[in-house]
């Protein structure tokens, strides 16, 4: 379990650095007002955010997945591989329940830190230099919500992120598993690598796929307050104010740059955690067989063990 806690930390890490710019344009599109939209479409929203903020107006609100997401990630990987294991036999709907397990578990993490990424992301929009800071980072961010709104506060958001994150996780798991069996990703293939990342990529596409509206939603309640002006009294009213408004469409808002963004986040993470299993998998072996011989010196050689599966 400890490996699948190191390996998920670092596949969260470099999931992070590549995918956070598609992610503040998305929650830029999913919040903006409809009566008077700042960006037209996804491509529009990268040009204004780095024209009028510069490039690091791309990465407001880094800090809070930086730190989040790399131990959720571990959470993740380490509950899903955990549960597995106690589950027994690997199958299909197996991988589904041990994913949705551990996408559960990380919510007491994630839904704290997507608040504070939101409100940072929002924060000085279209300003190059912001005139009045509210937050000076993340962790000033939940503090100050803490102080105003309390432990519900800062937990603004979690039936949403529930809500998506437990089937999420469910299918993102199920789809990884499925198609590196069905491409036959094993460690002496030569195209293991390509595969890895392909599998890493639609998985978490389909993922996205499966729950977005929801992400919608959950955007725009986080995103309730800043300003000072509460608009929704709960997701009911957010889901009906929202279709009243801007119709089913609403469900789609930021869906382009989250699938942008899905594919080479999921992508690293997965083939990022993968390798790194096989690689100190294999060390673990090889460990062990070298200490054989002396630990046993009088009797001949064991044959060597085969490669670990996946």
């Amino acid at each position: 379990m400890a490996l699948d806690f190191a390996a998920g930390c670092i596949g969260g890490a470099a999931g992070v650095l590549v995918g956070h710019p598609f992610d503040t344009v998305k929650v830029r599109l999913q919040v903006q007002n409809v009566d008077k939209p700042l960006y037209r479409g996804t491509i529009h929203c990268f040009q204004s955010i780095i024209r009028q903020e510069s490039m690091l107006g791309l990465y407001k609100g880094i800090g809070s997945p930086m730190m989040g997401l790399t131990f959720i990630n571990a959470i993740v990987f380490g509950v899903q591989g955990n549960a597995m294991r106690k589950l027994g036999r690997d199958t299909p709907l197996n991988q589904f329940l041990a994913g949705a397990s551990a996408g559960a578990i990380q919510c007491v993490i994630c839904c704290p830190m997507e608040l504070a990424k939101t409100r940072m992301q929002l924060q000085g929009t279209g300003e190059k230099k912001s005139k009045k800071k509210m937050y000076k980072n993340s962790l000033d961010c939940l503090v100050r919500i803490y102080r105003r709104e309390g432990i519900r506060g800062i937990n603004r958001g979690m039936t949403t992120t529930l809500i998506r994150e437990t089937p999420g996780f469910g299918v993102y798991f199920l789809a990884y598993d499925t198609l590196t069996r069905s491409l036959g990703c094993e460690p002496e293939d030569p195209y293991m690598i390509p595969k890895l990342l392909f599998s890493g990529g639609m998985s978490g596409i389909a993922s996205w796929l499966s729950t977005y509206p929801v992400d919608v939603i959950k955007s725009r309640l986080q995103a309730d307050g800043v300003g000072g002006v509460n608009k929704y009294n709960g997701i009911m009213d957010c889901v009906r104010q929202s279709i009243k408004k801007e119709g089913l469409r609403v469900f789609t808002r930021g869906l382009t740059s989250t699938l942008l963004r899905a594919f080479p986040v999921n992508a690293t993470t997965f083939a990022t955690v993968t390798l790194f299993l096989i690689y100190m998998r294999d060390g673990e072996e090889c460990s062990i067989q070298d200490s054989e011989p002396q630990a046993v010196a009088l009797q001949p050689l064991q044959p060597q063990a085969q490669p670990t599966s996946m």
